[in-house]
């Protein structure tokens, strides 16, 4: 098992909270991580609400609940059991103890976010990404590693792969029963084949502005909303990110439409059909392949209470990233380099914004300054203290 960063975020969450919601993608290892801390807590509860047999066992889920007052009762899959909050509010205000409820949530973040809010005041959250540079041990030492898991993307089981090709493989099916099966079963109504064509489109567009005209007449004449809407439900899955744009008012045209990732690398390489790392290094979107891959461990490992976003003026300046945090600003920019050299507009985007710190995050063995403020460094030594922690 990994070590994941989040573990020490739940485990505070838990102390302070009569509950703590556990959101991420499918696969990308909730279950072993609340087995995990479960094991710490002799006589947890466990449910798994995809299955029918534990579903029946909250028929009644106010005396379930009460009977189960001094446990911790863990729930996987809630999104199986729309009015799971609604039972919770009173069953909590009747018994306020922390820890009494890890709730665990495979897709439709948003959604789930938003019936969450009946629990306002209640309930922690806490996100659990596929995984992250820092957590693989190997990657530290090894470049190759490192490689590896830019190229097969963090889900453990793609990660552990014995081979490239189990990995692709892995990653391939992943796509079909997330589309076929599991969208469908949280009551998303689009073919499937129309949204595999539109998530590699996003992989072919991975890091560029977000042209919901443009996008829908490539899908054969659709309107932008449709587009939108297809958007919005890969968003709610959290294999996409939707990156808003920072608006200053600092008298200059900006972009005001987001850029579109797809979260896990790995994921944007099987969607283009890239099998191994010889065919992702000569490939069109290896750089913005990488970008995607920076972006994701900054919102991972940015302060909870932070906001990312990223800055574009429409005389081409720009920032890849801009984590903010009160008062604070921090710039990232990501080169696909071993030898980055940013551009004016970089330099440019730091006094417009004024940044206080910046990052420039490359394929590097060592971090090296740049400028005064200005700093190359690898992946690797991304943390929680440089992203304003």
């Amino acid at each position: 098992m990994f070590k994941r960063q989040c573990w020490q975020t739940l485990e505070r969450q838990l102390a302070w909270n009569p509950a703590v919601l556990l959101l991420g993608p499918r696969q990308v290892g909730k279950t072993t991580l609340a087995r995990a801390v479960a094991a710490a807590r002799p006589g947890t509860v466990f449910l798994d609400l995809e299955r029918e047999s534990d579903r029946a066992r909250l028929a009644a889920p106010e005396l379930f609940f009460a009977q189960h007052r001094d446990q911790l009762v863990v729930l996987d899959e809630v999104q199986f059991v729309p009015d799971l909050f609604n039972h919770l509010r009173p069953e909590i205000d009747a018994d306020r103890r922390p820890g009494r409820f890890l709730l665990l949530g495979s897709a439709a973040g948003d959604v789930l976010r938003q019936r969450a809010e009946s629990l306002a005041g209640r309930i922690g959250h806490v996100e659990l990404t596929p995984l992250l540079a820092a957590e693989v041990p190997a990657v530290a030492a090894d470049l190759g590693a490192l490689q590896q898991l830019w190229q097969r993307g963090g889900f453990p089981l793609s990660v552990t792969a014995t081979s490239d090709a189990q990995s692709y493989a892995w990653r391939s099916d992943f796509i079909q029963t997330l589309l076929q099966r599991d969208l469908r079963s949280w009551g998303v109504n689009v073919a499937a084949d129309t949204l595999h064509r539109f998530w590699r489109m996003l992989a072919h567009l991975q890091g560029q502005i977000f042209n919901a005209s443009q996008i829908g007449q490539s899908l054969g004449g659709a309107a932008h909303t449709t587009a939108t809407r297809y958007l919005g439900t890969l968003v709610d899955a959290m294999v996409v990110r939707r990156l808003e744009p920072l608006l200053p008012n600092i008298g200059k045209r900006l972009v005001k439409s987001p850029k579109v990732y797809v979260r896990d690398s790995g994921l944007v390489h099987a969607l283009l059909g890239i099998a191994d790392i010889d065919a992702l290094q000569g490939h069109p979107v290896a750089g913005a392949s990488w970008e995607g891959f920076v972006i994701e461990q900054v919102a991972a490992l940015m302060p909870a209470d932070a906001t990312l976003s990223f800055y574009r003026t429409a005389a081409g300046t720009e920032l890849d990233a801009v984590v903010e945090r009160g008062s604070r600003r921090i710039g990232i920019e990501v080169k696909f380099s071993s030898a980055p050299k940013p551009t004016r507009g970089f330099w440019q985007a730091l006094e417009d914004l004024g940044v206080e710190q910046a990052y420039v995050v490359a394929p590097v063995a060592e971090p090296y300054p740049l400028a005064r403020n200005v700093e190359v460094i690898p992946v690797t030594q991304l943390t929680p203290q440089r992203l304003g922690g």
